[in-house]
């Protein structure tokens, strides 16, 4: 009689902690007893931020991609360099991430709150999450319990995707990291927010056989006549989550071959217009793609810390 009390209290317990994920277990619910306003407080930060500059949401969803492709979701994307290392952050890949003084925000709260206990790595991924939200994309809970990793090598930045990368080699390099083409072309659709900077897409201008509409290669021209630096949006809503980007590819105009891809490759068209069409679906694929990534290679128990500093390991 007792034991069956017991288990029907430890699964209580599991139900009040969450869905568990992996042996040390990522969870949803992690901090409810650790730190039961993490969620809240990373909501807050973002929300005041985003108030302030809508454009944070594209930086804050695009920190969170390149820090789980490389040592997985790890927060090593926000560490500095010192005099002995250079780190991802100043890689030319990175220069575009905005909003580290965001995460730097709700870490601070979160110290005084609950010193020691919620990771950079998971912050991240929260701040991610609700700038999906807040810049009008769907909502969704992610896992947490993922802890900071130590390294951050500029080196380690050559696994990024390309912007020059075709559809073929796209669907390689996701591949590598467990996700499907679907998956691939839905996460590609974050660029529904956003800007890219010239040096990312003047190749296609000199690139006469590129799929590319040729009143928008002029607009793609004069974008660039500023500089290497100048930014043109990647689709006509640059703040605003929604599929105007899988529009923009059926009317050629992406700005990045990584993107115009994937409306000229037979392999990926059909998802490219089931998404055009359907807002919903992308929706319901990008928020599935996003839980996903979210827990590529975490650093769980002793693999990993809490750091102090988001910006410096312990």
């Amino acid at each position: 009689m007792v034991i069956p009390k017991l288990l029907g209290v430890l699964l209580v317990l599991e139900m009040i902690s969450g869905l568990r994920f992996g042996a040390d277990g990522l969870s949803m619910g992690y901090y409810i007893m650790s730190c039961p306003f993490a969620e809240q407080i990373v909501r807050s930060t973002v929300t005041r931020a985003m108030q302030a500059d809508p454009t944070l949401a594209a930086g804050l969803i695009r920190m969170h991609f390149h820090d789980c492709f490389i040592e997985g979701c790890d927060g090593s994307v926000l560490l500095d360099s010192t005099k002995d290392n250079t780190a991802e952050k100043d890689s030319p890949a990175n220069l575009s991430l905005r909003g580290f003084e965001v995460i730097d925000d709700a870490k601070k709260q979160l110290e005084q709150q609950c010193p020691g206990v919620v990771s950079c790595a998971d912050i991240l991924a929260m701040a991610s999450k609700e700038a999906v939200f807040l810049a009008g994309g769907p909502v969704y809970m992610i896992p947490n319990g993922r802890k900071d990793g130590a390294r951050s090598k500029i080196e380690d930045t050559i696994n990024l995707p390309a912007p020059t990368l075709n559809a073929s080699e796209l669907i390689k390099m996701f591949g590598q990291h467990g996700f499907t083409t679907r998956e691939m072309v839905a996460l590609s659709g974050a660029h529904t927010v956003g800007v890219a900077r010239c040096s990312s897409f003047k190749n296609r201008l000199s690139d006469s056989v590129d799929n590319l509409d040729s009143s928008f290669a002029k607009q793609l021209s004069k974008t660039c006549s500023a500089g290497d630096n100048a930014e043109q949006p990647f689709d006509s809503t640059r703040n605003t989550f929604d599929n105007a980007y899988y529009n923009g590819l059926q009317k050629k105009t992406g700005v990045l071959t990584s993107d115009q891809t994937l409306f000229a490759s037979a392999s990926t068209r059909g998802i490219v217009n089931g998404y055009a069409f359907n807002q919903a679906m992308f929706f319901i694929d990008f928020q599935q793609a996003m839980v996903k990534m979210s827990m590529l290679d975490p650093k769980e128990g002793s693999k990993g810390e809490v750091r102090g500093n988001c910006r410096k390991i312990n």
